[in-house]
């Protein structure tokens, strides 16, 4: 369960990215559209290269909520990858269990989707997966647990519940929200991935470090 303060500290991080992590987040940058703070709605003196590109990278982790060293790690992957590094970097990071079951709407927000992996509700191709982190395959199926099917939150999510706060399915997942499974049918490509970033100056970032 995600606690007050929680909430709280990501409605400021998101205003201070200027990208909606939460529901309850995307609401407040309605209402005020600009950064927390005394000086929120004063314009902001010109950032240096290194402040620009540290603002990409950490909106880019935080919209997936992962670690600086799980972040570093796919980093690293997808420099290893032919390929552009940026394109790489969004893909195994989409590829992520836990950012699948959101993008099926069988969660909210990816905090939500993090906690029904490790509570164990979700399966990939019948077998339980409790890890968050799993890198779904092309071609394989993601679906909540029969035992939990009938459980509140994934009653809300089979009735389309989330869809008013989540961006419509993105087409390399096959979804039968009623049956709550979804399918990864091929790998995501950057410009389909509903994520805020500018992804070449966060391979920027971490190719100066």
């Amino acid at each position: 369960m995600v606690t007050k303060s929680q909430d709280r500290r990501k409605v400021r991080l998101s205003r201070a990215l200027g990208v909606a992590l939460t529901p309850k987040a995307a609401r407040y940058l309605e209402k005020r559209p600009y950064a927390p703070g005394e000086h929120g709605r004063t314009k902001r003196k010109t950032d240096s290269d290194y402040a620009v590109r540290l603002r990409e990278k950490q909106r880019l982790r935080e919209q997936y909520g992962i670690r600086e060293k799980q972040m570093r790690n796919t980093f690293n992957e997808a420099r290893r990858r032919d390929g552009l590094t940026g394109e790489n970097l969004v893909e195994l990071l989409e590829m992520r269990l836990d950012a699948l079951v959101v993008r099926a709407g069988f969660a909210r927000t990816t905090a939500q989707a993090r906690q029904l992996v490790v509570h164990r509700h979700i399966l990939v191709d019948g077998g339980l997966v409790d890890r968050p982190s799993f890198r779904v395959k092309p071609g394989q199926l993601i679906h909540v647990k029969p035992k939990s099917e009938g459980t509140e939150p994934f009653q809300v999510a089979a009735a389309g519940g989330h869809a008013e706060v989540l961006p419509p399915v993105p087409g390399y997942l096959e979804v039968e929200l009623d049956k709550l499974q979804a399918r990864l049918v091929r790998r995501p490509k950057r410009a389909e991935v509903p994520v805020t970033c500018e992804v070449q100056l966060v391979v920027e970032y971490y190719a100066a470090r």
